[in-house]
């Protein structure tokens, strides 16, 4: 009798675990998240706005596609997404919670106005150009290491610190864009050395984004094999999984901490260079327009994987600028492209769900209600 009770209380179905999927089955289900999310927003567009799904998505393709001014475009927003995705990936695979990553370009960023404002006249470009690097690399660097310091030797919540770091990050840049304005109190700094373009990174072969894309790629091949391939990127594992098996192994956990964060500063510095000296060639506080939030969905979803961050920055960016297409070309507000892209990522970070756990049945034995 008790036995009986018992299986009537079991759930006919219940969640396992898998085991680790090989990747082509991964990525099987992840593009069948994907084709599903494309069929939910096209019936979303439908009912919305009675526009033809097809159509809209043609839309999003050729706001991404539509030219080639378009597509150096999204690789320019790709390798910049990318490049501060690279960022962040050490400290988020060592289970450090990296949410400062605007600040850190940001400040960058602004280390870089800074040279090309105050040497551009007292420097020779070579010289200026390596005080830029300097100075961008070390900003960033300096942003990361203060939380790290603190949650290495007491613990502090890094998340908190990291998200404060932005906002101080972003006052300062007010400040001294009001302090460099021009004109004098207009709050804005505009496009520095405009008629000089001295401290602007060079075009090759005619395409401005085409040396960031390159820096970009060679960073991302770079964290790739350091991650994966080096005795540092062993210890940020170990670390990540637990902090007390790190120590009973060894590992200097306040040293891996605060190195890693170092290098995360580092490369945020370096987004912050190629933002402000190869792209916009200004800095505002909106200069990293969000991108170092977004940049941990990038990492998230890639499972901290360099490689695979190039696809999940791609899949981001090209949303982003459908999106921008669609509101332009059928007159709708944002927020509807808005609602389709959050579809579309929704479903693909469900999608993770059924790669790491299964739906399963529970047998049914003979004699036994079900």
């Amino acid at each position: 009798m008790h036995n009986n009770e018992k299986h009537k209380r079991e759930p006919r179905f219940h969640i396992a675990k898998r085991d680790a999927l090989v990747w082509w089955k991964a990525w099987l289900i992840r593009g069948c998240a994907v084709l599903t999310a494309l069929v939910v927003s096209g019936i979303i567009t439908v009912l919305l706005t009675g526009l033809n799904p097809i159509g809209v998505y043609a839309t999003m393709i050729d706001g991404a596609f539509g030219t080639t001014r378009r597509i150096w475009s999204l690789f320019q927003n790709i390798a910049m997404l990318l490049c501060v995705g690279v960022a962040v990936t050490p400290a988020f695979k060592m289970r450090f919670w990296n949410i400062g990553a605007e600040g850190q370009v940001l400040v960058g960023g602004l280390a870089t106005a800074a040279c090309m404002i105050l040497f551009s006249e007292t420097l020779s470009t070579p010289v200026l150009f390596i005080v830029m690097i300097a100075a961008s690399i070390l900003a960033g660097m300096v942003w990361a290491v203060i939380p790290a310091f603190f949650r290495a030797n007491w613990n502090t919540n890094e998340t908190l610190f990291t998200l404060m770091m932005n906002y101080i990050a972003i006052q300062l840049v007010s400040f001294f864009t009001y302090q460099w304005s021009v004109p004098k109190g207009s709050g804005q700094i505009g496009v520095i050395n405009r008629a000089t373009k001295i401290g602007w990174l060079p075009a090759i072969g005619g395409h401005s984004y085409l040396l960031n894309i390159l820096v970009v790629l060679a960073l991302t091949v770079f964290m790739y094999f350091y991650l994966r391939h080096s005795k540092h990127g062993y210890e940020i594992s170990v670390v990540g999984e637990s902090e007390n098996t790190a120590r009973y192994i060894g590992i200097n956990v306040k040293k891996v901490i605060i190195r890693t964060m170092l290098l995360s500063g580092a490369i945020c510095g370096i987004a912050g260079l190629l933002l402000v000296s190869g792209t916009d060639h200004t800095i505002t506080r909106d200069t990293v327009a969000g991108r170092g939030f977004t940049a941990i969905m990038v990492s998230w979803l890639a499972k901290f994987n360099p490689l695979y961050m190039i696809l999940t920055s791609f899949l981001i960016v090209f949303l982003q600028k459908g999106a921008v297409e669609i509101s332009t070309t059928f007159g709708l507000n944002d927020s509807f492209s808005d609602i389709l892209t959050g579809i579309i990522i929704f479903f693909i970070i469900g999608s993770e769900f059924f790669i790491n756990y299964a739906i399963k049945a529970r047998t049914v034995q003979k004699g036994e209600n079900a």
